[in-house]
C-alpha cells in the first residue's frame, strides 16, 4: 500500500435517494439457492482475514483460516513477509495443519509428505525410485493465494485476478492511518455458532436505530441519537456510523446522574461538578475532555493518541468493512465483530468477537466494553461455543453484544413468516439496504 491515502467524500447513509430500491427479501436469509450464489460470486472473490499479524511473529509460525469447506494457512516466511497456502497436501489433498503452532516444515499426516514453509516439497517417500514422471521434490508447490496485510491483520484472497487488499478496502486504510492498530492487544476471542445467517450481523452493525429498544446500556456513554450521529457510506460498500462518546440528551439515566461519564472526566483531571446543567456536563465536558486528552495523553501513558485527531480521541467511528467485517475504533479500543456463513446451513452462522486494548503505561487489565473486565494480555486462544439461546456464553450476558445475537436468531426466525416482503426502513437506516445492494451486485456480475 505505497500510494498515497486519501478519503474521497462519503455519500450521505441518511439518505435513501443514494439507493436504488432493490428489495430485502426473506429468501435470501434461509435459501440455499442465494447462499451458493454468494460462494460462487462474493466469498471466493472477495478479501478474507486470516488472523492478526501478532499470531505469527516468527519465521515458521502459522495459522489456520477454516471458511466454508476451505482451509487456508497463513505462514511467516524468513524475510518476515507472509504467504498464505491452500491447507491441501499435493499429493492427495490431506488437509494437514490446524489451528495456530510453529514448524519448519508442514508434515503430512496421511503419507508423510513435507512442505517448507516457502510451499515447496522438501520430502517425500521413495521419492527417488517410486515416482515414473521423476522426483517430485523441489518441484511440486502448494496452491499460494495472495496475501497482504493491513491494519495489524493478515488477509487472503482466492481469487488471483480481484483488486489488490487496498483496492477492496478503499477508503479504509485511509480513513484509519492514525490509529497504531497493529498495536493493539486482543484481550478476548470468541467464535460463536449462531442459528442464523451471516447477514444479519452486517445488518444490525449498519445501524444504531436499535440501540434505544435493545442497549440501554449505550446512551449513558455514547450519543447515538438521530441527530447526532453522522452516517457515511463509500461505493464498494464500506460504511460507518461516527458516534460522538458522551451522554445522550434525549435518554438520560433516572435520576439525572451518570457515574460512567463523570468517571471518565476524573480521570482526566476534569471536575464533572462544575457544570451548571446536564446539557453542560455533556456536551462541555466533552469538549473538555477532547483539550485533556490532548494535553495530557503522554503524561498519563496514553501513547496510542500521538496521531489522533480530536474526532477520534473521544468519538467511536463504527464502521462496516463489506462485506462481513464491523470494527468499533474506540479511543481506547477496537473490537472487531466477523460472521461468516455455515458451511452447509444458511440458517446458521459463525460470530467472532475480539476485543483488542491499546497498551496503557501501567494498565495490567482493561475494559474490554464487550467482555468485561480482561487482563491486558493476548488471550491464549480462540473460545469456541454455540449460542443456545445464551446459555453457551453465560459470561457475556447483558452485554452489548449478547443481546445482538438474542436479536440474530429471533430474525431469522421472522424471515420465513408470509408477511414479511420487504423492510420498511428509516433513513439513519439507508446503509442496510446499500449492503444488500452492493450484494446483488457481487452475486449478478456487476463487481
Amino acid at each position: 500500500m505505497n500510494k498515497p491515502l486519501t478519503v474521497p467524500p462519503p455519500m450521505d447513509g441518511r439518505d435513501p435517494s443514494n439507493l436504488r430500491g432493490d428489495k430485502i427479501t426473506g429468501d435470501r436469509y434461509f435459501s440455499q439457492d442465494f447462499a451458493q450464489k454468494e460462494w460462487d460470486h462474493l466469498w471466493t472473490r472477495i478479501w478474507h482475514i486470516a488472523g492478526r499479524t501478532a499470531d505469527i511473529p516468527e519465521a515458521g509460525d502459522f495459522m489456520v483460516h477454516n471458511f466454508m469447506k476451505e482451509s487456508v494457512i497463513a505462514v511467516r516466511q524468513e524475510d518476515g513477509s507472509v504467504r498464505a497456502f491452500y491447507n491441501s497436501c499435493g499429493h492427495r489433498g490431506m488437509r494437514m495443519v490446524d489451528g495456530m503452532s510453529s514448524v519448519e516444515a508442514f508434515h503430512c499426516p496421511y503419507h508423510g509428505w513435507q512442505w517448507g514453509i516457502d510451499g515447496v516439497l522438501k520430502h517425500a517417500q521413495d521419492a527417488e525410485v517410486d515416482f515414473s514422471r521423476g522426483n517430485p521434490c523441489g518441484k511440486l508447490k502448494l496452491n499460494e493465494l495472495r496475501c497482504d496485510i493491513w491494519g495489524g491483520f493478515v488477509w487472503y484472497s482466492m481469487n488471483p485476478d480481484g483488486p489488490s487488499l487496498e483496492e477492496f478496502l478503499e477508503p479504509m486504510p485511509a480513513l484509519y492511518k492514525n490509529y497504531p492498530m497493529d498495536t493493539a492487544v486482543r484481550v478476548a476471542w470468541y467464535r460463536i455458532e449462531l442459528n442464523a445467517n451471516w447477514k444479519f450481523v452486517t445488518d444490525n452493525f449498519s445501524e444504531s436505530y436499535h440501540t434505544r429498544t435493545a442497549h440501554p446500556q449505550v446512551p449513558p456513554w455514547i450519543d447515538q441519537d438521530v441527530d447526532s450521529a453522522r452516517h457515511e457510506m463509500w461505493p464498494k460498500g464500506h460504511g460507518r456510523t461516527v458516534q460522538p462518546m458522551r451522554p445522550s440528551l434525549s435518554d438520560r439515566p433516572a435520576g439525572g446522574g451518570n457515574a460512567m461519564f463523570e468517571g471518565e472526566l476524573r480521570k482526566w483531571d476534569i471536575d464533572p461538578g462544575q457544570y451548571a446543567t446536564y446539557e453542560d456536563f455533556a456536551l462541555q465536558g466533552w469538549k473538555d475532555l477532547k483539550a485533556a486528552k490532548h494535553r495530557l495523553w503522554k503524561e498519563k501513558g496514553y501513547l496510542h493518541y500521538e496521531q489522533m485527531d480530536d474526532e477520534e480521541i473521544t468519538d467511536s467511528p463504527h464502521t462496516v468493512m463489506f462485506p462481513n467485517v464491523t470494527i468499533s475504533f474506540l479511543p481506547d479500543n477496537l473490537i472487531l465483530f466477523r460472521s461468516e456463513p455455515h458451511p452447509e446451513n444458511p440458517e446458521k452462522c459463525y460470530f467472532d468477537l475480539w476485543c483488542m486494548a491499546f497498551p496503557v503505561e501501567g494498565q495490567t487489565e482493561v475494559e474490554s466494553i464487550m467482555a468485561g473486565i480482561r487482563p491486558l494480555r493476548e488471550a491464549a486462544e480462540c473460545e469456541h461455543r454455540v449460542f443456545d439461546a445464551g446459555r453457551g456464553i453465560p459470561e457475556l450476558a447483558g452485554q452489548i453484544v449478547y443481546q445482538d445475537m438474542e436479536l440474530a436468531e429471533a430474525m431469522q426466525a421472522g424471515m420465513h413468516s408470509r408477511g414479511y416482503k420487504d423492510a420498511y426502513l428509516s433513513d439513519q437506516e439507508t446503509r442496510i439496504r446499500f449492503f444488500h445492494e452492493v450484494l446483488n451486485d457481487w452475486i449478478e456480475g456487476r463487481r
